[in-house]
């Protein structure tokens, strides 16, 4: 039996039958049964239906009032209440938890990689959310807890039921949800296989950025995140924890559903963002605009002013600069860049939905040579770009290491087609001529163009 609070407002999304709490950071209260969620304090003496008090902190105990993180749950069994843990196969070979660059099962590409879409499951074969961090499939009676980091999933094929310690959340292709570490979940497919991306961090929780010149308003607005609120089942049967701590899967069974919170209260709750809620900024006169105007969510680095992480969105959108170069341009950034495509295709070879690029720190890369000469010769009125298409960007400042599960061409995996950027060839060379006239007329030399051998 299942019981859900009926505080939160109704959700506008279709296909979606929770209610949710707004806002980004707050400190929510929720509470399925009045009166059990204690005031004043947390921990009393005897709590009303014999509940149990237990508290979970997402940040150290010390940490500054604005920047720490904490829930208090109230529910029927606590989490200690469980026959212990053992080791197991799930997933084992599939998982790295060391990514030095001494670890042989690790490697680095200095150039453009991408893959294809992965291929979702088929006829009778049962592939759960712990087996596949790649694809899902539903199961019951399992839940997963995340010890190392944050989990950041992105669906891009099919809706994703989400049941959390805290109430449960629909999330479909087009939004996101962060589930923060040591929180249970379960994941449950009502439009059956799912395929999608998980982005993680560690020791740090994404928060949004600085809008910096825009003011106070714009990007990701925080009234457009959406919690959960309280709902807890009462089932006595067997179940199965499946925790992810270094890189290692440990399971954990009871006789009792981990999802019987019947009320709680703080900040370290799991939020969804519909990522076409995003409010686009950009250029309006001349040239381009940094990728940083597109940040929904970024995770800090020890070093101030530099982002560990960034996640990006780009959708639709109008394009209106003039006397520009209206692609993005050639350029090497310091971060390197993971980007995927949630729907619409993309004129880049090898981008597909469900498929992802990866470039390097300071990897070159741009439009590919037919790109080029059209947006050079492009008539500049202002253009709808984008229509129908979502696409993620996640600029990682430090280096990314490739397990060997992503360097298996059966993966999908494959080093980008340089083709597109072997027409982007020397054509100030045609110039020479007037470019002698003008060094003559100045007096200096003029320059010879050296033959190949």
């Amino acid at each position: 039996m299942s019981i859900t609070a009926h505080t939160g407002y109704s959700a506008s999304t279709k296909g979606d039958p929770y209610t949710y709490q707004v806002g980004f950071g707050n400190h929510f209260a929720s509470e399925s049964l009045d009166g059990v969620l204690p005031i004043g304090q947390n921990t009393p003496q005897r709590l009303k239906y014999d509940l149990y008090p237990e508290g979970i902190s997402g940040t150290a105990f010390t940490t500054p009032r604005a920047h720490n993180q904490r829930t208090w749950f109230y529910r029927i069994q606590p989490s200690v209440s469980h026959n212990g843990f053992d080791t197991t196969e799930v997933a084992k070979n599939d998982l790295e938890s060391d990514f030095a660059p001494s670890n042989p099962k690790v490697h680095v590409s200095p150039t453009q990689v991408a893959w294809k879409p992965f291929i979702l499951p088929s006829g009778n074969e049962q592939i759960d959310f712990i087996q596949g961090l790649k694809p899902l499939e539903e199961t019951a009676n399992k839940a997963f807890v995340n010890s190392d980091g944050d989990f950041l999933i992105i669906p891009q094929e099919g809706r994703l039921d989400i049941q959390t310690e805290l109430g449960k959340l629909m999330v479909k292709p087009g939004e996101i949800i962060v589930i923060q570490a040591g929180l249970k979940f379960k994941v449950s497919l009502p439009d059956g296989p799912s395929r999608g991306y998980i982005h993680e961090v560690f020791g740090v929780h994404y928060e949004l950025p600085e809008l910096g010149p825009l003011g106070a308003n714009g990007m990701a607005n925080v009234r457009d995140f959406e919690h959960p609120v309280a709902g807890f089942d009462v089932d006595q049967s067997d179940w199965e924890v499946v925790y992810k701590l270094g890189g290692q899967l440990f399971t954990c069974r009871q006789d009792h559903t981990p999802f019987d919170v019947v009320a709680w209260h703080g900040n370290y709750v799991p939020y969804k963002y519909d990522l076409n809620k995003f409010t686009i900024a950009g250029n309006l006169n001349k040239d381009h605009s940094d990728p940083s105007v597109f940040c929904v969510l970024m995770a800090k680095s020890k070093m101030p002013g530099r982002s560990l992480t960034e996640f990006c969105v780009v959708g639709p959108r109008w394009d209106v600069a003039e006397g520009t170069f209206r692609p993005p341009y050639f350029h090497r950034n310091t971060a390197g860049e993971l980007l995927g495509v949630i729907m619409g295709e993309r004129s880049t070879p090898g981008f597909e939905p469900g498929g992802m690029n990866y470039r390097p720190g300071f990897c070159p890369h741009g439009v590919g040579d037919e790109v080029f000469k059209a947006a050079i010769e492009a008539e500049l009125v202002p253009k709808k770009i984008g229509e129908g298409s979502l696409v993620f960007l996640i600029e990682p400042a430090d280096l990314i290491m490739l397990t060997d599960f992503a360097l298996n061409k059966n993966n999908g995996f494959d080093v980008m087609d340089v083709s597109p950027w072997k027409g982007l060839g020397p054509n100030f060379l045609k110039h020479i001529p007037d470019i002698n006239a003008q060094l003559k007329a100045a007096g200096r030399a003029e320059i010879s163009v050296s033959a190949k051998a």
